[in-house]
């Protein structure tokens, strides 16, 4: 997939004019945003940016890529971005969150200099540096973990309703998927696959949580999944105007998930959602927060390290209870650290 993406971004830059009106785009396409050349690039942000720090590091338009509007990355990225603008200690220093394909998509922009921070499931991040999974072919070297955020469940929602009862009733359903190059999709690829179920056995969405719930409220798809934080807002206001529940992974298939990513085993507890009446078995990952290493350098790392972390508490979203120094290292075993994220994590104790 990815050496698709840059042999496009290549044909594009040569025939438009380089413009990235993606992110803005809540279907959140992998393919779409990412049409100029890492050099032209590179090229447009120096134009663009109004601030430097030391060592001629742009500060002024920094962007932060999150995910769909309608699922955990875009309301948690908005404010994180407000907490850093708000708390670092760096002149003209500004940063905006932005939507995007989120995870994989995220990785890809930052590698094109797209982007200056991601958020990401970590398990992506890892494919990523050698060239597997989406990335197939093409090693990505230029960004480090920055820290943990919060732990991400995936949720399967369908219409309390209907006649899907268990994730094998999906074969010839509707199912959103979560957009290309989203760490939804992937990992619904892998639980569907579990049960027998491959691409072209079911009418595939790729989209985001946020659209797939209206087309769940008015009857016209039959279930979504979504990598979502516990509890997640998007259900919850769902299950306010449909009756949904929601449907467990199955012993085998949480052990083919196991044995074929970094995927764990997950209790939803019953409490977690008014609609649920018992537990519901699931599958986990940590999102984390990465960085370029080559428009971030080691001082700004630094800085917005800390400026996030000693001011998580101002983070009103649920999942923020998550960005913790105790937490911090969650999700980077097998990820280079930035350097300048690994300077304050030393200099705080959270690398012990």
């Amino acid at each position: 997939m990815f050496g698709l993406l840059l042999t496009g971004s290549l044909v594009l830059a040569a025939c438009g004019d380089g413009n990235n009106d993606a992110n803005d785009n809540n279907n959140g396409n992998a393919d779409t945003g990412n049409n100029v050349t890492e050099e032209n690039n590179n090229e447009n942000n120096t134009d663009n940016n109004d601030g430097e720090a030391a060592g001629d590091v742009n500060v002024g338009n920094l962007q932060l890529g999150t995910g769909s509007t309608g699922g955990t990355y875009y309301p948690l990225g908005q404010e994180m971005a407000t907490v850093i603008n708000n708390n670092i200690d760096v002149d003209g220093f500004d940063l905006s969150a932005v939507s995007s394909g989120a995870s994989v998509d995220n990785i890809i922009s930052i590698f094109q200099g797209e982007m200056d921070l991601g958020m990401t499931v970590h398990l992506p991040a890892l494919e990523s540096l050698t060239g597997d999974g989406d990335f197939e072919g093409v090693a990505v070297d230029n960004f480090g973990f920055m820290g943990h955020i919060y732990p991400e469940v995936m949720q399967i929602v369908t219409a309390a309703d209907s006649d899907i009862e268990s994730i094998a009733d999906l074969e010839g359903a509707s199912i959103a998927i979560g957009p290309p190059g989203s760490g939804t999709q992937s990992a619904a690829k892998l639980i569907l696959e579990a049960y027998g179920i491959e691409d072209g056995d079911y009418e595939a969405y790729e989209e985001g949580f946020g659209d797939a719930a209206g087309r769940i409220q008015d009857g016209n798809l039959d279930a979504s999944f979504g990598l979502l934080g516990l509890p997640a807002g998007s259900i919850e206001e769902l299950a306010v105007s449909r009756d949904i529940r929601l449907l467990p992974v199955s012993d085998e298939g949480l052990q083919h998930v196991e044995d074929n990513s970094g995927y764990e085993a997950l209790t939803i507890p019953a409490d977690s959602y008014d609609f649920l009446e018992e537990d519901i078995q699931a599958i986990t990952a940590y999102a984390i927060l990465v960085g370029s290493t080559d428009s971030i350098d080691e001082d700004l790392g630094y800085e917005i390290t800390k400026a996030l972390y000693e001011n998580s508490g101002d983070i009103s979203h649920p999942q923020g209870e998550f960005i913790t120094g105790e937490n911090a290292m969650n999700g980077s075993d097998g990820l280079p650290m930035h350097p300048g994220a690994e300077r304050y994590f030393e200099e705080e104790g959270f690398l012990d």
